[in-house]
């Protein structure tokens, strides 16, 4: 039987999208283990840019070299 949302404003529905995410345990997601590879992949990458990342000062010495 399907619950009608429809007194629901967008934003109210997309609170609630959230809340029901929030209580769902990660046990309860099922994950293929292609996602699950392109997840471990996608990580990997993040972490590997965070190793090369640079802080806004450097940067903005780089961009606007003279004006600190």
């Amino acid at each position: 039987m399907p619950i009608d949302f429809s007194h629901l404003s967008p934003q109210e529905r997309l609170d609630l999208i959230g809340e029901l995410w929030e209580s769902l345990d990660e046990g309860d997601v099922p994950v293929s283990e292609g996602v699950r590879a392109e997840l471990d992949r996608r990580n990997a990458a993040f972490q590997e840019s965070r190793v090369k990342a640079v802080s806004w000062t450097e940067l903005r010495g780089v961009l606007r070299p003279g004006r600190a």
